[in-house]
Order: structure tokens, then C-alpha cells, then sequence
């Protein structure tokens, strides 16, 4: 019987398709259907309401949340999601306007060892139907480090106008991001904009703000307090001042007279800076019954508390209706950003761009004069970044009664510039130049039908179909070049060619480089609902990826979801029940390779390593074609990924109090993933590519929300916010059990992935006869005897040494709990929002404070993470937890890789309030909507206060490697002053 169900499921579904396609040119999936087509709808009998029989089981931002953030100065669409909606965490790594800000739903699929693997667990984000497209960390294999990606890094969903935002939905049902297919793979975020006007009178909206950036307040420091810092250390394990082992005490710290380091650490008055930030917007929008239309335009200023960074964007949209015939509608939108921002002065990031590192012995000195004239030497050079942004969509829609047909075209495109100039007094007399450019573009055609069959009053059935085409090219060209013959020659390498005597052509270096996916579906979905009580969905979807390899080009997924309306099956008349439902999802969809390199298998790559950098497309201006040995084997057979779903649902709602509660149950594994693991030493390759890394993500989504108070003049609504979730690794190619990558990360079957792989310290040895003896031997490190003053890390296996088989599996990356909690409050035309975010269950490596006191080894070091910024002056962390080790001591006491660095990084952070009052009786008088209809002024006040252990700035600024460096900028502190308007 279930075999013979399946068969018609297919035959059904693939008759479907043949029916759509034939004679139309197939498209790409998932567009929003459109508004103004009532489909696949039964009447309640209790309410006026129509119930979508396809409708998506998400889970909406509340509106009260919506309208309070809108009021925020915040310009990216991560900031307006954080924690306002549950299994979605965001991280903010810096507050550097404009940089990347990383989306995690329910959890990561793969352990997160560079940006390649982030941008691989990132969702999808859907604008008015546009699957949007990332930036592509392809580009991250010509760089060294894993900082800033190289061109302007901005992060490209600064591009969606938050003030034209009228709903976010995060699709928590398998059904419904099945429809986006392998894009959706990671989830799907569906932003729906503003809705036209579309009665005969015109709509004129403006939201303005202005605000004000306050400046940190911070302890400064100079080379005394550095001086005496480490003076305890030589006083404690050397006679004279001096180490046997030969230590140069550094000169800038040598000379107490110094008063470039021993005078006055002023530096903050220059690095720190307040300022201004605004926005202006405005909307149009009006038209009759057959057409109408809309158009906003606006500019934004952001600004960070550090190095004069900012953020300028500039957009605008345009969006027309047209509706010539009865059946035949016409849509279309453009949006257009364009976004320039004056990035920071940091060291690390332009050593990392440079690939190049100067005499790090002298740091940057905390004399507010000296400072200054080293800040000087950047006016002689410049560092460009812009970014334009443009998606838009063409939609023709037909309606022939229950049958309607759908053809769309939809467009994405961004594009990147940066053009960098560095004098030569800024780099040991060696000039340096740079130029970017790169895009990424994704082309969607889509053609879909569907069929509304009504059997009764009811019961409904409904058949939906369609086809998609999808286009990607991720593309960039770079170049750099050192020691110009002088500094007034600034050289676009890029178009304006080179001058010879320039450049030295040894020191000209070029890289060129694309990548591209294609990808055809074909899906359908068939629907039945029973009364308003049952409903249930059927999706059937076939993929086709230019990347999967020849022997598994198509992956075919299925997806089922229901929903029971308890309250109108059985609870009818109980006054106290508005609302109960259960809902339920099962399914799989695919998840592409974002890689075209893997679709053929093994292959050739240009690359040779060579002059410190990390790859180089040729030797001596030849082409160079090599097996890749560095960056792993890819064989054959390399199967689809897929991602399987289980999700399980109540919603109540109750008469009193407006209370109603939402609990999600979810457990979701992602299956025969690639993983890069070490093997073919034997032929030369470093590791290769191979599939078979399982992982499992479960927990539950709670949102609780309740009117304490609802009087005719004062009302209190408080909503509650709770997701948790945990990982675990099932299973590794070739049935490995244990993986070790990078030194730094250890996979092991059935443990989390975003554990820390460190040792476990337990104090110190003061005494020689402290230290264990196995076997005649003193206890070990690596096969260094350890000695009085190293730390007393655990043998754990107990085989008299200490190494990586001591090291433990500890603390987590990720929070286990985040939300938020939001409280409004109104009294008569007054209303407050406050917004508390937190998370909890959370560790974070202190690697700043690991780097301050392993200042023998990172002193004058050339590691990127040795580097110290001007911010090295100021007083960060508790030293008094940290015991005095030998500094000197072979075995490296002050590591990283320890759980003395360990922190709790649980925080609890008054997020946002926001203060408005309502003052269109006040223009308008006593006729209502005479001159306008609505009028609202409001204050805000953002990243107000945190409640936190952490020793570090702020924990909720360290990225996804849980490592803290201490090298990002602050989030801002920001008091805003705002009017919207509606006439």
C-alpha cells in the first residue's frame, strides 16, 4: 500500500511538472506568492479571517518588536533579527559599521574552522521573493589569515532597507523551505516589504533620525604600569634582572626617561571619538485598482567609537503593480544600495592584507603628539572601499478562477571596489598598493502553477507546481605591489595597466579567480484541508547542481508537514481557549557544494606557494598548473549532502491576559557532508576530500508572551524568547571515530562540536619535588621536563608526559540558551520598549589576556596575533587570577590552549529602550486623518549596559572561533532622537 501511495505521489508530481513546463521556459524557486491573490483558502467559522491552506508553520517577529527596532539606528538586517525571533542566533564580532555579522539557525552543521565553514551554515534570506546571494569566501585562499576578507568586506545585507521592512519570518517547517530547495538548506528568513497602496489617495511616509555616539570610557596606560607589570617576573625567577636564557628587556621599556611610553597615556582622545549618526527616508506610494505603485529613497550614516569609522548608504526602490486585464497581473521591483565605508587603522588586519610584516620591536606609542603623527602618515595614502547592491524581480501573473500561473525573473547583484594606498614611511620605506574588484550575481527564472479544488464547503485540495532555473558567478580580480618608486605614483594595477619603472615586476603580484553553480528544480506540492480543523502538505522537489559530480547530479527530497486545530475540533466552547494547535514536519532537502572545483574530481589547480604568500597562480610570470598538495585530493563518487528535519508544534493562545505561548521541538541531521582529513602523505598531499561527516542539531524554541496589565489608559506587554540547542558529531568518513584539524580543533563521534580542545590546568609547581616522577623521569610537555614555576597541567592518561593526548573536551563555543526579553509599556499616547538579549552557556578563551602575559614570546614576534594595537595601552582584564609562571620556560606556560584562559561568557545586555509619544491628535485636531495619519516622535538608546562575568570588553564580541584577541572595536553606545510621519 505504501509503495503503491509513493508511486502516485510521483507520477502525480512529475504530470504536474509536465504540465507547467510544457511550451514555458522553466524558472527558479521559491517567490513569494502574490498578495493580492487570495489561494488555497476555507472560511473560519469562528472569525472573518482566512486561513492559508499552504501556510508556513514560521515563526513571525512580533509587530510590537518590529516597530520598536525599526526605531533603532541600526542599518544591517542581522541587528534587526537579533534575538527577536527564536532558533536564530546573531553575532556581532565587532562594532565596526559595516562589517560581516554571522546568522546561525538551529545550530551549525559543520564545525566552524575558518569563514569558508561559516558562510557554509549561514540561512537563506529571502527579500519580497528574491532568494538573496552572499558574498563567497572563495577569495579567502589567497589570503594568509583568516581576518577580513580581501576587497571591502562589507557586509552586503546592509543593502535591505530596514525601515521598509513590514514582516520577518523565520520558515521553521521542512515544507516551507523545501520550496527554496538547497539555498534553504540552512534555514530560510522571508522579509516581506511595505504593501503598496492601492486605493485612489497617494501615501507619504518619512522616518528621520538623528544621533549621538558616545565615546567609552576607558583606564589608560603607559610603559610604568607595563614595566612593573613585568618586573614581578624577573624579580621572581632571575637573581639580576637579567634570564640565563640570553633576554633582551625591550628598549622602549629599557629607558624610564622615555616620555613617549612614560609620559602621558593620552592616546585614547585621538583613537576614541564621539559623534553623529542620521538617517532620512522616505516612502510614496498610491494608485487605483489596476495599478499602483511605490517608491522610497533614503541615506543612512553609521558611525563606530573608534578611528573615525563609518558607513554611508545611500538607497533606493521602486515597485510597480499593473493589472491591464482582469486575469493578467504585472509586478515588478528595483532596489538599488550603494554603500561606502572609511574602514579602521588597525595593524593586524593591514599586515594581513599587506602579507607583510614590518619591525614589530618598538609597538605604537600611547603619547597622544606621538600618535597623532603616526596617524598622520594615512592622510598621504588611502584605503577605498564601495559596494553597490541591486536585486530586483519582473513577475507576470495570470488568473483563470481556482487556476492561476506564475512566470518571474529575479536578479541579484552586488559588486565590490577597493583601491588601498600605504606610503612608504608607514612600512620601512616600502610603498604599497592595491586594487579589488569583485561581484557575485545569482539569476533566477521560475515558472509556477497552481490549482485550487474545491470538493466541498469543506474540504479543500490544492496542487502547486513549477520549475526554476538558477544562475551563480562569484568573481574577483586583485592585485597588490610593493616599493613604488616614490609616493605621489598610486597605480591602479587593475585597468590602468603598469608603468615598468613603477613597480619592480617581482613584486607585482596578481590573482584571478571565479567560480560558478547552476542549479535546476522541478517541484511540486499538493495540499488538503479539512474545515479549518486538519491541514496537510505534500512537497516533492528534484535538484539538479552543476557542482554535484557526474555519478550524482540529481538528489531527490521529499517533505510532509500537518497541522490539527485542536481548539475548533474539540474545544469550541471553551471561553477560556481562543487558540490550540499542534503541528508537525518531517522532510530532507539537499545542500549543494559551494565549490566548483569538486565536480569532476581530482583536478589541477595554478597555485604554487612561495614568498610567504599563500598561493601564487604562476612562477616567473609562467602559468603553473600543479595537483593540489596543498589543499587536499578530491576523488570520485562524492554524493549529494542532504539535511533531514523533524519538527513538532504547539501553539496556544488564551482569552485572558493575551497570553499565548509557541514551543518548537526540532532534530535536525545533516548527512554525508565533506570533510578535509589528513591522509596521502605518501604521494605528496597534505590531506584530501572525502564525504561522510554526519551531524545532529536538537533542542526546542519557546516564545511565551502575556498582558499583566490591559487598562483603558496603561497597558504592559511582555514577550519572552527562549532557544537552546545542541550538536553532536554521529559520524566521520571511513568510520574514523576521532579527527584532529589545524592542531586546533579535535572532532571526536558523539561530542559537540564547538568544544575547546585544551589542557587542564591545576596550579602550579613552586618546587621541584611538586613535580610527579614516572618511571625515573620527571613529569613531561612534549618531552620538556617540566620545572618549578611551569603549570601543573594533568596527565590525564597518565604516561608520565603531557601532550595532545591531555587534552580535554570543554566548554562550548556556541550559547546553549539565547533570547530576549521585551517589555512594553503604554500610557494614553506614550510608549517605552526595552529590550533585554542574552545568552547563556557560553565559553570564550581570553586570548588577549594569554598574550599579555606570554609577552616573552609574543614580544616583537611576527605572528598576527603578537601584534599590538595602540589599544595595548589600556587596563583589560583581572591579572590577579593568573598565576606568575616562568615566562621564560620552554614549555610555554601561558598558552592559549589551557582552560586557565577559559571564561564564562554568559551575558545578559539591556539591548535597546526606546521612549515615543503619538502626536496626530495633536496636528490633526479633532477630525481624525485631516492633515495626517500618523505622527510619532520617539528617543532611543541602544547597547546600554551588560551583566556579565567576563573579564574581556564585552562578551559578545569574540567571533565564531571562541577566541578572544581583544582586537575588535566596542559596540557603540548610541542616543537617538527620531520622527515618523504618514500623510
Amino acid at each position: 500500500m505504501q509503495l503503491i501511495f509513493n508511486r502516485s505521489i510521483k507520477k502525480l508530481f512529475f504530470l504536474s511538472i509536465a504540465f507547467v513546463c510544457s511550451g514555458i521556459t522553466p524558472g527558479l524557486a521559491g517567490i513569494r506568492l502574490p498578495d493580492e491573490v487570495k489561494l488555497w483558502t476555507t472560511k473560519d467559522s469562528n472569525s472573518n479571517n482566512l486561513d492559508t491552506v499552504f501556510r508556513v508553520n514560521g515563526g513571525s517577529i512580533n509587530p510590537v518588536q518590529i516597530r520598536h527596532t525599526s526605531l533603532l539606528p541600526i542599518v544591517s538586517l542581522q541587528q534587526q533579527l537579533k534575538a527577536n525571533n527564536t532558533g536564530v542566533m546573531v553575532t556581532e564580532q565587532t562594532g565596526e559599521p559595516g562589517t560581516k555579522q554571522y546568522l546561525f539557525f538551529r545550530g551549525i552543521s559543520r564545525p566552524l574552522l575558518s569563514e569558508t565553514e561559516v558562510y557554509k551554515n549561514q540561512p537563506l534570506i529571502v527579500l519580497d521573493g528574491i532568494p538573496l546571494v552572499g558574498e563567497h569566501p572563495f577569495a579567502y585562499t589567497v589570503q594568509n589569515y583568516d581576518l577580513q576578507r580581501i576587497g571591502p568586506a562589507t557586509n552586503l545585507f546592509n543593502g535591505i532597507n530596514i525601515d521598509m521592512i513590514e514582516s520577518i519570518e523565520v520558515l521553521k517547517d521542512v515544507a516551507a523551505t523545501a520550496l527554496y530547495g538547497p539555498n534553504a538548506a540552512n534555514g530560510a528568513i522571508v522579509i516581506k516589504s511595505k504593501p503598496f497602496k492601492s486605493n485612489r489617495t497617494n501615501r507619504i511616509a518619512l522616518n528621520a533620525y538623528t544621533g549621538y555616539v558616545q565615546r567609552p570610557r576607558v583606564t589608560t596606560i603607559n610603559g610604568a604600569f607595563e614595566n612593573s607589570f613585568r618586573q614581578q617576573f624577573y624579580d621572581l625567577y632571575t637573581s639580576n634582572g637579567k634570564n640565563d636564557s640570553g633576554d633582551q628587556y625591550p628598549i622602549y621599556l629599557s629607558d624610564s626617561l622615555n616620555m613617549d611610553y612614560y609620559g602621558n597615556s593620552n592616546w585614547s582622545d585621538l583613537y576614541y571619538n564621539d559623534g553623529f549618526v542620521y538617517n532620512v527616508n522616505a516612502n510614496l506610494s498610491g494608485g487605483g485598482p489596476r495599478a499602483n505603485f511605490q517608491f522610497a529613497a533614503g541615506v543612512t550614516k553609521d558611525l563606530g567609537i573608534a578611528e573615525q569609522v563609518k558607513l554611508n548608504k545611500y538607497h533606493a526602490t521602486f515597485g510597480l503593480n499593473m493589472k491591464p486585464i482582469k486575469w493578467l497581473t504585472f509586478s515588478t521591483m528595483v532596489n538599488f544600495n550603494k554603500i561606502d565605508r572609511n574602514r579602521n587603522k588597525s595593524l593586524s588586519e593591514r599586515f594581513a592584507q599587506m602579507a607583510y610584516f614590518p619591525d614589530l620591536s618598538a609597538p605604537l606609542a600611547p603619547n597622544k603628539e606621538i600618535y597623532s603623527n603616526y596617524r598622520s602618515l594615512y592622510d598621504r595614502g588611502f584605503d577605498n572601499n564601495r559596494t553597490n547592491v541591486i536585486h530586483g524581480f519582473g513577475k507576470l501573473q495570470m488568473d483563470f478562477g481556482d487556476f492561476h500561473f506564475v512566470s518571474s525573473a529575479m536578479v541579484d547583484y552586488n559588486e565590490g571596489y577597493r583601491d588601498q594606498f600605504y606610503p612608504e614611511l608607514l612600512m620601512e620605506k616600502n610603498s604599497f598598493v592595491s586594487n579589488y574588484y569583485g561581484f557575485n550575481q545569482r539569476a533566477i527564472l521560475e515558472n509556477s502553477a497552481y490549482y485550487t479544488w474545491k470538493l466541498n464547503t469543506k474540504n479543500v485540495i490544492n496542487i502547486y507546481g513549477g520549475s526554476t532555473l538558477q544562475w551563480e558567478t562569484f568573481r574577483y580580480n586583485y592585485a597588490y605591489a610593493y616599493k613604488g618608486i616614490n609616493d605621489f605614483i598610486k597605480v591602479n594595477l587593475l585597468d590602468g595597466g603598469l608603468n615598468p619603472t613603477a613597480f619592480q615586476s617581482a613584486l607585482v603580484f596578481k590573482y584571478l579567480d571565479r567560480t560558478r553553480h547552476n542549479l535546476v528544480s522541478f517541484f511540486g506540492k499538493i495540499g488538503y484541508a479539512h474545515d479549518n480543523k486538519f491541514e496537510a502538505n505534500v512537497v516533492l522537489r528534484s535538484d539538479g547542481s552543476s557542482n554535484a559530480q557526474p555519478t550524482h547530479r540529481w538528489l531527490f527530497t521529499p517533505a510532509i508537514s500537518a497541522r490539527w486545530n485542536i481548539t475548533n475540533t474539540y474545544l469550541k466552547d471553551q471561553k477560556s481557549v481562543q487558540e490550540l494547535s499542534a503541528r508537525m514536519s518531517i522532510g530532507r532537502i539537499g545542500i549543494v557544494n559551494h565549490f566548483d572545483d569538486f565536480a569532476q574530481g581530482p583536478n589541477y589547480i595554478s597555485q604554487i606557494g612561495f614568498t610567504g604568500n599563500q598561493t601564487i597562480a604562476g612562477y616567473n610570470a609562467i602559468s603553473v598548473l600543479v595537483r593540489p598538495y596543498e589543499t587536499g585530493w578530491i576523488g570520485y563518487d562524492i554524493p549529494w549532502a542532504y539535511t533531514d528535519q523533524v519538527n513538532l508544534g504547539f501553539d496556544f493562545r488564551g482569552h485572558k491576559m493575551g497570553f499565548f505561548a509557541s514551543l518548537d521541538l526540532y532534530l535536525k541531521e545533516s548527512k554525508n557532508q565533506i570533510v578535509n582529513i589528513p591522509s596521502f602523505s605518501e604521494f605528496g598531499y597534505r590531506s584530501s576530500y572525502k564525504s561522510g561527516m554526519d551531524v545532529q542539531n536538537r533542542g526546542f524554541e519557546l516564545t511565551l508572551g502575556i498582558d499583566p496589565i490591559h487598562k483603558n489608559n496603561f497597558k504592559w506587554s511582555t514577550r519572552l524568547n527562549v532557544s537552546h540547542n545542541a550538536n553532536k558529531l554521529k559520524a566521520l568518513p571511513d568510520g574514523l571515530q576521532e579527527l584532529v584539524l589545524h592542531n586546533t580543533t579535535k572532532l571526536v563521534v558523539g561530542k559537540s562540536l564547538d568544544h575547546f580542545w585544551l589542557w587542564k590546568n591545576e596550579g602550579k609547581y613552586n618546587s621541584i619535588d611538586e613535580i610527579p616522577v614516572v618511571n625515573g623521569k620527571r613529569l613531561q610537555f612534549n618531552g620538556i621536563a617540566l620545572s618549578p614555576g611551569d603549570p601543573r597541567w594533568a596527565d590525564i592518561n597518565n604516561d608520565g608526559t603531557i601532550n595532545d593526548d591531555d587534552r580535554i573536551l570543554t566548554g562550548n563555543k556556541l550559547p546553549k540558551f539565547f533570547g530576549n526579553w521585551y517589555n512594553n509599556f503604554t500610557y494614553g499616547k506614550w510608549d517605552l520598549g526595552l529590550n533585554i538579549y542574552y545568552n547563556l552557556g557560553r565559553k570564550i578563551i581570553n586570548q588577549e589576556m594569554s598574550n599579555r602575559f606570554d609577552f616573552i614570546n609574543k614580544e616583537g614576534a611576527r605572528d598576527i596575533y603578537a601584534v599590538k594595537e595602540i589599544t595595548y595601552w589600556e587596563k583589560r582584564g583581572d591579572y590577579d587570577k593568573y598565576p606568575l609562571y616562568n615566562p621564560w620556560s620552554s614549555v610555554i606556560p601561558y598558552q592559549p590552549n589551557q582552560d586557565l584562559f577559559l571564561e564564562d561568557g554568559s551575558f545578559m545586555k539591556l539591548r535597546s529602550a526606546s521612549l515615543g509619544y503619538n502626536l496626530t491628535h495633536l496636528i490633526n485636531g479633532e477630525v481624525n486623518n485631516k492633515y495626517l495619519s500618523n505622527a510619532y516622535v520617539y528617543v532611543t538608546a541602544s547597547n546600554i549596559f551588560t551583566i556579565a562575568s567576563y573579564t574581556g570588553v564585552d562578551p559578545e564580541l569574540v567571533n565564531y572561533s571562541g577566541y578572544d584577541y581583544g582586537q575588535n572595536m566596542r559596540l557603540p553606545r548610541i542616543y537617538s532622537l527620531g520622527v515618523k510621519i504618514d500623510f
